[in-house]
């Protein structure tokens, strides 16, 4: 037989909030609630590569193809840093896991930015170039300046 949680996720997290606040412990389902709780941190962790993966991407368009910037490329920039420093401030545990996301981050943002660009591989560099604090900056914009993001300040 099929269990609630199988069959309707949402109500069985209802159920099991319910028990929890009645304090009815051997009620819980355990396994499935243990599963889901350590779920939770990996998609904070996800998160983060991913927003990174995206700051990232969009910091390389901008430094090497600066003829295609745009108010789209700056609202992206300015949006996703800004969304990793909620993240961050919301569960300051993750900043030990930055250095190892940030490596992974540029890989998939250097992805991005060679589907985007049609740019080759060999255009970008190996490993990123930038630092978190680079990264995370309102004020870093690689590259040759542009009017686009000397108007932000």
């Amino acid at each position: 037989m099929r269990s609630l949680y199988d069959t309707d996720f949402y109500a069985w997290t209802q159920k099991q909030a319910e028990l929890l606040q009645m304090q009815q412990w051997s009620s819980l389902d355990l396994p499935n609630l243990i599963e889901e709780i350590e779920s939770l941190g990996k998609q904070q962790r996800r998160e983060l590569r991913n927003r990174l993966s995206v700051l990232i991407g969009h910091l390389l368009k901008w430094q090497y193809q600066p003829e295609q910037r745009s108010r789209s490329w700056l609202a992206t920039i300015r949006v996703q840093r800004r969304e990793v420093l909620q993240l961050l401030q919301e569960n300051p545990s993750l900043k030990p896991y930055l250095q190892e996301a940030l490596q992974q981050a540029f890989e998939t943002g250097k992805d991005l930015a060679v589907s985007e660009t049609n740019l080759p591989y060999k255009t970008f560099p190996s490993e990123c170039d930038y630092s978190l604090e680079q990264i995370l900056s309102d004020r870093f914009y690689p590259g040759e300046s542009s009017f686009l993001a000397e108007e932000e300040f």
